[in-house]
């Protein structure tokens, strides 16, 4: 698992690299100046991810409460103008100058963790409605809620769908889940009428070319450097949509570039090693020594694995955009770091198991 974790980090800073420095060249004079922060980013990641790695995983179960009562509150506090810095149309950000936080990236981690110590404790209750199945909910959902107001769905659908796995795997009636499923399903409706931006993004989906330079442009680049590649790629750094036409290609849709310069060789092998790493984090859930590992990983294995999945769909065209980086690729701290510290505790668990 520590292989492949380092071989898809490597290829993350090199593609970073590939897919901005013209951009970076432009902005800022600098073509290293995505790489620079990044190694500086996977730098730090890495340090706490063998830092966490030898901590004991029982030992977050103590801070559980803790934990997710600090990323309610920094969720709260990045909502206060002045405190919150907006990019992109969303409010998501705590920081100083270029060097920032984003708490919702952070929730999905504190919300695991302390659904795992909520479902290992009080797995009897699960297929009760009102003891079990329902408080699970307004927590996640409050979750969610906090994290719409910025308003980022992409971080929101993950940490939703992630927990709903974990509250399945515990043993929740699925007549509740078809119940949830319904109301998901309007609430849903109402999310994407209430802000006019989503629905350009689902009629930009259905249809890119009927707004080429609008709504259907980042879509339609992307499926640009995809094409070109064919199955070898054009080339490593040879990429001719980073050249301004696929914008800042290195965070959500660097996949694009990957695919473009590396071609559907690139591209399959980098999907072969997650599905390794999922297979392993699979494996690690089920010899775990406890309910709260077990819960634990199979939590982790399952927000990357939706990140992975609800990303490279978008980039390919088979979802509309939602926003949600590329483990391991993208460029990013907050969400770099995360993923470095999820998998150190994911590794500190498969110390305890026989696979």
């Amino acid at each position: 698992m520590l292989a492949i974790i380092i071989l898809l980090l490597i290829i993350g800073i090199v593609m970073v690299y590939s897919s901005s420095f013209v951009w970076a060249e432009y902005k800022y004079a600098d073509s290293f100046y995505f790489l620079k922060r990044q190694l500086l980013f996977a730098g730090a990641g890495v340090v706490a991810m063998f830092f966490i790695m030898f901590i004991p995983y029982t030992t977050w179960a103590r801070y559980a409460k803790v934990i997710l009562f600090s990323c309610f509150f920094l969720l709260i506090i990045v909502l206060i103008p002045g405190i919150g810095m907006t990019r992109g149309g969303a409010q998501s950000w705590i920081g100083v100058g270029a060097f920032s936080i984003q708490p919702s990236e952070f929730m999905k981690l504190g919300l695991i963790i302390f659904l795992s110590l909520y479902l290992s404790s009080n797995q009897k209750y699960i297929t009760s409605l009102k003891k079990g199945f329902f408080p699970t909910l307004l927590l996640v959902f409050t979750a969610f809620g906090l994290i719409m107001l910025q308003p980022d769905l992409g971080t929101g659908m993950v940490l939703v769908l992630t927990c709903m796995i974990m509250i399945f795997v515990a043993g929740a009636r699925i007549s509740h889940f078809v119940s949830l499923g319904v109301f998901g399903l309007i609430g849903f409706a109402l999310l994407i009428i209430s802000a006019p931006y989503r629905i350009s993004r689902i009629t930009a989906f259905l249809n890119p070319w009927e707004d080429p330079l609008g709504d259907g442009f980042q879509i339609i680049q992307s499926l640009y450097a995809i094409g070109p590649g064919g199955l070898l790629g054009v080339g490593l750094g040879e990429s001719l949509q980073k050249y301004f036409y696929l914008p800042e290609p290195q965070t959500d849709f660097i996949f694009a570039i990957l695919g473009e310069e590396l071609g559907f060789l690139g591209g399959s092998f980098l999907i072969v090693l997650f599905a390794l790493l999922f297979w392993r984090g699979i494996r690690v859930a089920l010899e775990a020594p406890d309910l709260f590992g077990r819960f634990l990983a199979l939590g982790i294995v399952s927000m990357l694995t939706i990140q992975v999945m609800i990303n490279i769909s978008v980039v390919i065209g088979l979802i509309p955009v939602t926003g949600i980086t590329l483990p391991f690729l993208s460029y990013g701290g907050s969400s770099l770091t995360l993923t470095l510290c999820s998998v150190g505790i994911l590794l500190n668990i498969s110390r305890y198991t026989k696979v």
